[in-house]
This record gives structure tokens, C-alpha cells and sequence, in this order.
């Protein structure tokens, strides 16, 4: 199994300039340029932030740019996540469930009618069952599942699949010991996620939302955490400070074989990649995180 993981892309209506200066539409196009030569792909999978206000034109450029890039590759299937930016009747109307064939048609296989109107769906590709959570809280940056779409995950993976189950959703359930907005803004209910995923058959949990590599642990399931499209964190900042840089960034992820899995982080070819998007002190990276409580 070999899947193209992009997050983070932060698009917004045509035309309409992204906050500080990035083009996040450029960006997305500067990666799948990248991506264009990888062959055997079976996947495409998408984890949140896909639109920067939730607009629905936003939804209806990403698909126009996704899938003509899944069709190119032979037609692997596109599944999408929400992410803390996203709406969710925006998302919606342009993307059904999320999980969607090359020419645009859903095919999820089983979508739950959660009490918050949650967008989680189930779907199979070669053997292998991919299953989309929406950790979106309205209005917060944190993410949370709660205690309905748990329940339902677990009944879910009750049933193992031929080959076994790959999670995507937005919030990373784990953070950085010393990053200040990871460890505030991350996953709030970790450990409900491990219990559900305890004995199992997932193999690989993808997320975004940190705009950095990251891998990791949840029990005995590897977590790992794409790079964004839109920009990336650039962690090697004094302590408590935060600094974003130019520079889109996807991975490949291979399941199946005797390494698995593997992780690897493509970079697109930007002439303009690393220079600074933002740059916040602790001072003002403490503020923010005030604000948001």
C-alpha cells in the first residue's frame, strides 16, 4: 500500500490573498508538481485544514487541483479529513464524506449519523480499510473525537480488515514536550483514541495540524504527522518562540512490506522556500495562547 499524505493546505477563495503574503494555492500546486512522477500510488489521503475560512470555493479549488492530480496518476482514491480551519456543510457539499473516487464520485462504504455531525466515514482499497475521523471543535484549535464517534470507531475495527487499517485525522495525538502550542493545541483526548485502538488491526495513524514532521507512538500504533502544504514550523527557535517559513511538504507511506511503515517527507521546489512567514516571540506565542484558553 502506498500513499500520498498532504495536509495543511490552507486554500481560500480565488483571488483572494492567504494572510502573510502566501499564495496557499501556488503552494499546493508546487507540491503535486513534485508528486506528479510517483507511480504505484493506491492512496491519496488529505488531513484537514483544506480550506483557511472554510469557504466553499476554497473546497471546490482543492478538489479541482487533488483530483486532477489523482486521475494523472491512474486514479487512486482521494480521502479527506476536516481540520480546526474547515466547515463542515462547506466540506460537505463539495466533498460528500470525504472519500472520494479519482472522477469525483463518493464512495464511502459506511458513514456514521454522529449527534455533532461529525464527518467520519469508512472505505476499502485493496484489502485495506481506510477509516477518516473529524476532530474538529468549532471555533477552537484544539481537536477533539468525543465519546459517540470513539464508540463508533470501536466498532469499526471489531471486524479486522484482510490487510489492516490505516487512521486519518487533523490533531496529532501527541505533541512535543517543548513546544508550547503542540502541547496546547494538539489532540485533547489521546488516551480514548489509544483505548479504541487497543489490540486492533490499524497500522499507521496520519495526521497534520503541526505544519511539522513528526513521528510517534500511541500504544503500539505509529503515529506519524505530515508536514504542511501552505508553509512549515520551523522548530529550531529559542525556546517558547514559534517561527513559520515558506516551503510545501507531503509524504509518501508505505504499509505492507517488511519494514513497514515506512515515512518519507518530499519538499517541493520552492525558490522562496525558508524564508520567514512569521516569527513570534515566547512573549507573544504565551499571548496567543491565552487567548485561545
Amino acid at each position: 500500500m502506498r500513499i500520498l499524505h498532504l495536509s495543511d493546505t490552507h486554500l481560500r477563495r480565488p483571488g483572494e490573498p492567504g494572510p502573510n503574503g502566501v499564495d496557499a494555492t501556488a503552494s499546493l500546486r508546487l507540491m503535486l508538481d513534485i508528486l506528479r512522477p510517483q507511480r504505484g500510488v493506491d492512496a491519496v489521503v488529505v488531513t484537514g485544514d483544506l480550506a483557511d475560512d472554510g469557504a466553499e470555493e476554497a473546497y471546490a479549488t482543492l478538489w479541482e487541483l487533488v483530483g486532477d492530480f489523482a486521475r494523472a496518476l491512474g486514479g487512486p482514491p482521494v480521502f479527506c479529513t476536516t481540520g480546526n480551519h474547515d466547515e463542515r456543510g462547506a466540506f460537505g457539499k463539495v466533498l460528500g464524506s470525504g472519500h472520494l473516487t479519482a472522477d469525483g464520485t463518493d464512495r464511502a462504504e459506511s458513514v456514521p449519523d454522529l449527534p455533532a455531525g461529525e464527518r467520519a466515514a469508512v472505505s476499502t482499497v485493496g484489502g485495506w480499510r481506510f477509516v477518516t475521523l473529524d476532530s474538529l471543535v468549532p471555533g477552537r484549535v484544539h481537536g477533539l473525537l468525543g465519546a459517540a464517534q470513539l464508540a463508533w470507531l470501536r466498532e469499526v475495527l471489531a471486524v479486522p480488515a484482510e490487510h489492516g487499517t490505516v487512521l486519518a485525522l487533523h490533531h496529532p495525538p501527541m505533541a512535543l514536550p517543548t513546544s508550547a502550542t503542540q502541547q496546547a493545541f494538539g489532540l485533547r483526548d489521546p488516551d480514548g483514541l489509544a483505548d479504541a485502538l487497543r489490540g486492533s488491526d490499524v497500522r499507521a495513524v496520519l495526521t497534520g495540524h503541526y505544519h511539522a514532521q513528526l513521528f510517534g507512538m500511541l500504544g503500539s500504533v505509529p503515529v506519524w504527522v505530515t508536514p504542511g502544504v501552505v508553509n512549515r514550523i520551523d522548530l529550531a527557535t529559542e525556546p517558547g518562540a514559534e517561527r513559520a517559513v515558506r516551503g510545501a511538504s507531503a509524504s509518501l507511506v508505505e504499509l505492507g512490506g517488511p519494514a513497514s511503515p515506512l515515512f518519507h517527507t518530499f519538499h517541493a521546489r520552492d525558490p522562496r522556500a525558508h524564508e520567514a512567514v512569521y516569527d513570534l516571540d515566547a512573549d507573544r506565542v504565551r499571548a496567543i495562547l491565552d487567548r485561545a484558553g
